[in-house]
């Protein structure tokens, strides 16, 4: 890599380490009495059903993925099924148990 290279990089993670911080910090060093907008509330309600997904996905589709493989079928059937669970119980727990146990027993099932 190049010295311009590095250098954006660096510039890169401070910009995103400032910006991070800025918006983690506004809401604690702010008065009590500030007043929100409607649309950031209605916004902000959205934001871990997007972060969830998105942190999720990669791990997913394209963890452990053998040689000639696209998508790995069995982390992709335990995540639909943990959905499923998570649709139906609305209970953390039991989604993370039924995704582990159906990855364990999709694994076991298909001898890898």
């Amino acid at each position: 890599m190049s010295i311009a290279a590095d250098s954006l990089a660096i510039i890169t993670i401070i910009g995103a380490g400032a910006v991070t911080l800025i918006a983690r910090a506004a809401f604690i060093v702010m008065p009590a009495d500030t007043l929100v907008p409607g649309w950031l509330t209605r916004a902000l309600k959205f934001v871990g059903a997007a972060v969830l997904p998105a942190l999720i996905l990669p791990d997913v589709m394209f963890r452990e993925l053998a040689s000639g493989e696209f998508v790995n079928v069995y982390r992709i059937a335990a995540a639909v099924i943990a959905g499923v669970v998570a649709w139906r119980t609305r209970s953390i727990f039991t989604t993370l148990a039924a995704g582990m146990v159906a990855l364990w027993l999709l694994k076991w099932w298909g001898g890898i």
